[in-house]
């Protein structure tokens, strides 16, 4: 055997997670910077492995559920099973309407399928100890399925969703804004915050991953707005067997 047929060693402490990205291309660009961040390392070798898909060609969420466009199952289901061919030994979305169709991809592959939700809830939880009352943010498609309705219900918390014109806000900021690589001002950012707040919310999900790069390149930094790109960076990080930053 020549030195040419063996592999070369690679120093890994973990299995490499597979991120289902594209949607948006700019959301998945934040979410691998987030995990860089918010892992401990003092080196490249400290940092997890990752195989990354980028599909900016799958249809869009929201759309499908309002009846614009076609379903995104199928691409949703093949670039799931695309990771687990590539050796992905997990599957992180950053994307939260397409959660919608987790136990698609779930029945698809024989690896696990983190449900970017279900840990933006359980964040929230812990940001705010003993939390009741928690506000939405999120596409009109991600409000629609009612998956952030029902992850609070199992966790014991009361959902808070924009008025029907601030919801319209909202997905204007997505939208216009962040999705069409438009400035949104911090003022727009805050008054939505502030309108849930104004409902009772104890803390404030960001369940869009275009609302959590917008948090980023306005440099919000108040806990209790709860982001779930970040949240389901803290699982991949801990499930690719990095350490989180103290």
């Amino acid at each position: 055997m020549t030195g040419a047929d063996v592999a070369p060693e690679v120093p890994v402490h973990g299995m490499p997670g597979g991120v289902l990205g594209g949607l948006g291309p700019a959301a998945t660009v934040h979410f691998l910077r987030r995990v860089v961040e918010l892992t401990d390392a003092s080196r490249d070798q400290d940092h997890v492995d990752l195989l990354v898909w980028q599909t900016g060609s799958t249809p869009d969420r929201s759309g499908f559920l309002r009846g614009d466009n076609e379903s995104p199952e199928p691409a949703l289901v093949a670039a799931a099973q695309a990771l687990e061919r590539a050796g992905a030994t997990f599957v992180a979305i950053p994307c939260n309407t397409a959660i919608v169709w987790v136990e698609q991809m779930r029945a698809a592959v024989g690896i696990e399928v983190l449900d970017t939700v279900d840990e933006t809830v359980a964040a929230a939880r812990e940001a705010v100890p003993g939390l009741t009352r928690l506000g939405l943010l999120a596409t009109d498609g991600t409000l629609s399925t009612g998956t952030y309705a029902a992850a609070a219900e199992r966790a014991g918390i009361e959902l808070v969703v924009p008025d029907p014109d601030v919801q319209r806000e909202t997905m204007s900021v997505i939208y216009d804004g962040v999705k069409a690589g438009n400035p949104v001002p911090r003022d727009r950012f805050d008054a939505l915050v502030e309108h849930l707040r104004g409902r009772g919310a104890e803390a404030v999900a960001l369940g869009c991953t275009e609302l959590s790069v917008l948090r980023g390149e306005l440099g919000v930094e108040d806990p209790t707005v709860v982001d779930s790109l970040d949240a389901v960076a803290v699982a991949t990080i801990r499930r690719a067997g990095g350490r989180l930053r103290p």
